[in-house]
């Protein structure tokens, strides 16, 4: 019986690497840590009642960012791990398999496990706040959906010590992610994690599309929305027909795995091109889903910090639709060296050129807003005037991958690491920070430290230009993608020394954002206002953080700047202030069954990866034990009571 388990055991949890041991360590120390704060603070009903049942969007958008802050360190340590083993030739840092589980983990997580997430958090943290409205269409799909992305995630992330992590690269191409390539568990951790994660994210894109079509405030027409929302409303609709794409995909790799179907297997008829087709008709356009937004970030905080009007809104619009549309006609120049032909080559060349021409008309509608503006330099603008440099270089090299017969040359080097990079941190991380500094005070009511914040600005930058403009020379010299280790003879050796060195910077500079965010907690500038940044949507009108019911009255809106049309109408005394009555506001309660229906799939997902066919059956019972429960649940919804709002309404003015 001892042998027994001990056997088990020694398949069922990853050993043998001095890194794993240490993982192994920290993870328990932190679970008994938080344990240990709960029940002796006495925080456990707290917990249940304001944040695991909770439907409220902005507590949800919360816990989006610290998810996804989570998942940029785990997999800003892949990154830092892979660069300190390139960092000198012949490195034994790393073994191969750890390298190839590292690379294939960092990919995944800061794409689908970080960037999502961390662009969910801006969508539910602003977007009903912009449009004013007092929630979301659908609040119980909106936590169910956060929580299926968490337990997505923490499927995946447990492959790290359980069962092995997935090593076949982080798209997962067949041969090598079939069972004849990827014999272990790691490959259905990866399946599993994705599916169950990209159920909420579709789930999510369909929510906002529905809340921006529906319910935006009286008067706002879609002419008249913040040009953040016209960014999450062109996301939605790519989200909405990318992600099956990807689901189906997955489906059928684990029914080749699990079901021994073929049909990606090629000396059984199938065909590993058919996989890599689907793969980037979701791949690409995903690229355009985290980025989109971030071009709303960038158009909200140049018109802010600038004191303008946004230039171009209606060609900004049209932009962002165009790049919405075209996302999904350029996924074959990820493969031009596959055979496809000339003529198709050409096709989806010339459709990766033009989709250069509706960015490059934003990056110019920036510039002239900046134009004679009256810029701050606060953070957020920092952020925003760092990224079209970088965006600029990213598009250049981007355009150069787009022309078919160069990209023989560059395709599978770190020419195009670099390009991936410079593209995807300097377009979307950046501008995903400008939008956590931009809003954090509507979300905790209180900025964060500008000093501390250039110190982290200065450091990711420099490092990341450190970081990633010796890798296109690597690319021009030969170095290819996933090359675990090379020779002195190479020439290789000072251009990834000083690579790593870049990369370590930024992990200074996320270091600082860290401190920066616990100093300010206790000693962070309080926001008295509502409005730090004198801003100029309906989001700045309302007290700092947000009420649960967000407006006590639903705001009509006349123009594109509506808050700032006010207070410009309220400076020259023509503000004519409308007579407002209270009403009781209707809100849903809270549930737990997002919660239990999650946790049901994170039993499932772990039963299909060991093929325990009778936890599979449990948990997926138990989803639908979820799905029937909610619909006999009529009592869901409630109303505020008027004495209620005036109470709140007195407390927040008086704090102010």
């Amino acid at each position: 019986m001892i042998e027994n388990l001990k056997t088990f055991a020694s398949s069922f949890f990853v050993t043998g690497d001095p890194l794993i041991y240490g993982a192994d360590v920290a993870i328990v120390l932190t679970m008994a840590a938080i344990l240990f704060i709960l029940t002796y603070f006495r925080k456990w009903g707290w917990l249940w009642r304001e944040w695991l049942t909770t439907v409220d969007h902005k507590k949800i958008g919360i816990m989006y960012l610290i998810a996804s802050l989570l998942m940029l360190f785990r997999g800003g340590v892949d990154a830092l791990l892979m660069r300190l083993q390139l960092a000198m030739p012949h490195m034994q840092f790393l073994q191969a398999d750890h390298y190839n589980e590292i690379f294939t983990t960092h990919g995944t997580i800061m794409i689908l496990f970080m960037a999502m997430p961390m662009m969910f958090a801006l969508f539910n943290i602003v977007v009903p706040l912009q449009l004013g409205a007092r929630d979301v269409a659908y609040p119980y799909l909106n936590a169910l959906s956060f929580w299926l992305f968490f337990f997505g995630a923490m499927l995946f992330n447990l492959s790290f010590v359980i069962g092995g992590s997935p090593d076949a690269g982080w798209l997962s191409y067949p041969p090598l992610s079939e069972l004849s390539g990827s014999p272990g568990v790691g490959q259905n951790f990866y399946i599993w994690g994705i599916q169950i994660s990209g159920i909420g994210s579709l789930a999510t894109g369909i929510n906002f599309l529905v809340t921006i079509l529906k319910m935006r405030a009286p008067g706002m027409s879609l002419m008249k929305m913040p040009m953040f929302c016209w960014s999450v409303l062109g996301s939605c609709l790519t989200i909405i027909f990318a992600f099956p794409i990807l689901t189906i995909t997955l489906a059928l790799l684990f029914i080749d795995r699990f079901l021994g179907a073929h049909f990606f297997t090629m000396l059984q008829g199938g065909n590993p091109m058919m996989y890599v087709n689907l793969i980037w008709m979701w791949g690409h356009p995903e690229v355009y889903i985290v980025v989109l937004p971030a071009f709303g970030i960038y158009s909200e905080v140049v018109s802010t910090f600038c004191r303008k009007k946004l230039f171009g809104y209606k060609s900004m619009v049209f932009a962002i639709m165009i790049i919405s549309i075209l996302s999904f006609f350029t996924w074959v120049h990820h493969f031009f060296t596959m055979g496809a032909g000339a003529d198709v080559n050409t096709f989806f060349a010339i459709a990766t050129m033009a989709i250069g021409i509706p960015t490059g008309v934003k990056v110019f509608n920036w510039l002239f807003t900046m134009f004679r503006g009256r810029i701050r330099m606060d953070t957020p603008m920092l952020w925003t005037i760092a990224f079209i440099p970088c965006f600029v270089v990213g598009g250049a090299t981007g355009v150069m991958l787009s022309v078919a017969p160069a990209d023989y040359q560059y395709h599978n080097s770190y020419f195009l690491i670099a390009h991936f990079h410079q593209v995807l941190i300097g377009g979307v991380v950046f501008g995903y920070l400008a939008g956590i500094y931009y809003w954090w005070p509507k979300m905790f009511g209180f900025k964060l430290n500008e000093r501390l914040g250039k110190w982290a600005f200065w450091l990711w930058n420099i490092g990341f230009y450190v970081c990633f403009m010796p890798q296109y020379a690597l690319g021009f010299m030969g170095m290819t993608r996933r090359v675990y280790t090379y020779g002195w003879d190479m020439g290789w050796a000072p251009y990834n020394l000083v690579s790593t060195i870049g990369a370590f910077l930024m992990g200074a500079g996320f270091i600082f954002q860290v401190l920066q965010i616990s100093y300010s907690i206790k000693y962070g500038e309080r926001d008295r206002t509502g409005d730090p940044w004198n801003g100029r949507t309906l989001e700045w009108s309302i007290p700092s953080p947000a009420p649960l019911y967000n407006f006590a009255t639903v705001p009509r809106v006349d123009s594109q700047d509506a808050w700032w049309e006010i207070k410009q109408a309220k400076e020259q005394g023509t503000f004519k202030p409308v007579p407002v009555r209270l009403e009781p506001i209707h809100m849903p309660k809270n549930s737990a069954i997002p919660f239990i229906m999650s946790i049901c799939w994170f039993i499932a997902g772990f039963g299909f990866v060991f093929s325990w066919i009778w936890m599979a059956v449990i948990g997926l019972i138990g989803v639908g034990a979820c799905l029937l429960a909610r619909s006999f649940q009529y009592d869901t919804d409630y109303y505020i009571p008027v004495e209620e709002i005036e109470r709140t309404e007195a407390s927040i003015r008086g704090a102010v």
